[in-house]
């Protein structure tokens, strides 16, 4: 049954129909801007609402980018526009060991289909992208300690302080690990083509166990990153999955000395968007360091 009265001609019935060529029966809303759309030929559609025409470009084009390693899955794009993104549906299911080994295996295959640069944006994809609800700019360059400061930390770290989410002696200490990534970084590594926003709840599993990725913020950048990513929100048999990512393409050795320097991305984008807890946790990384 719908979910009270159809939508006006920008909903997501209107969208659906637009975007999938076909005609939209019913919808149910996953979240405020994410809804399932059953259409008169028999599939089912995710309609998502975007923040702008930028972040809705940006997804867009991650997923074809990811898609077109031919690596993880990723739920195929029918089409975009200025608010509206629309793409299949994942089927529900559940987590297994083996799906798990296949995610690690296939998350390395994904990440060696490489990309132009560190920062580099997915083909078609705007420079001015979004993670999650939070801003984030895609500028090449070729040396990641310096990239991933200047792109990754840096401009996280000085909203923090502007917001009072971290206080300037705090700022003072991550800023001095930056000044010191080229010497922590490990061995030097190509650009590695990442989802970019690997948390669980990106991360979907099938009815056969198997993992697709879901909202990416796709982009070059270190591979290492999505791994920290997983690891700092979790993810079903991650123990598993790191198996099967070894197996086909094995780490620098000293990388899980380096979780942390790839997790004050994740970890200042939270402080930016929720505030002081997530800046503790930064913190303690960059202290960790040394």
């Amino acid at each position: 049954m719908p979910h009270g009265p159809l939508p006006a001609a920008d909903g997501p019935l209107a969208a659906a129909a637009r975007l999938a060529s076909a005609r939209a029966l019913r919808h149910r809303p996953l979240s405020t801007a994410v809804h399932e759309v059953d259409l008169d030929d028999g599939r089912t559609v995710v309609v998502k609402r975007g923040d702008g025409p930028d972040a809705v470009r940006a997804e867009a084009a991650g997923l074809r980018w990811l898609a077109r390693a031919d690596a993880v899955p990723v739920p195929a794009v029918h089409g975009s526009e200025e608010h509206w993104l629309v793409t299949d549906r994942v089927p529900d299911g559940r987590p297994t060991p083996q799906g798990a080994v296949r995610l690690g295996r296939e998350l390395a295959a994904l990440h060696a289909a490489g990309a132009p640069a560190f920062g580099a944006p997915p083909p078609g994809g705007p420079r001015e992208a979004a993670i999650g609800r939070a801003p984030m700019r895609n500028v090449p360059g070729d040396d990641w300690p310096t990239w991933y400061a200047e792109h990754r930390v840096l401009p996280y770290l000085r909203t923090a302080v502007d917001a009072g989410s971290l206080r300037p002696r705090e700022a003072a200490v991550l800023e001095r690990l930056c000044a010191r990534l080229p010497g922590l970084a490990g061995p030097a590594e190509p650009p590695a083509r990442l989802h970019g926003d690997l948390w669980n709840g990106n991360v979907l599993w099938d009815a056969d166990g198997r993992a697709w990725l879901v909202d990416p913020a796709a982009h070059g950048a270190h591979r290492e990153t999505d791994l920290a990513m997983l690891h700092l929100f979790g993810c079903p048999h991650l123990d598993r999955v790191l198996d099967g990512y070894q197996e086909t393409a094995p780490l620098a050795d000293g990388w899980r000395d380096r979780i942390g320097l790839h997790q004050l991305f994740p970890l200042l984008v939270h402080t930016v968007l929720f505030g002081r807890p997530y800046a503790r946790q930064a913190l303690a990384v960059a202290e960790a360091a040394g």
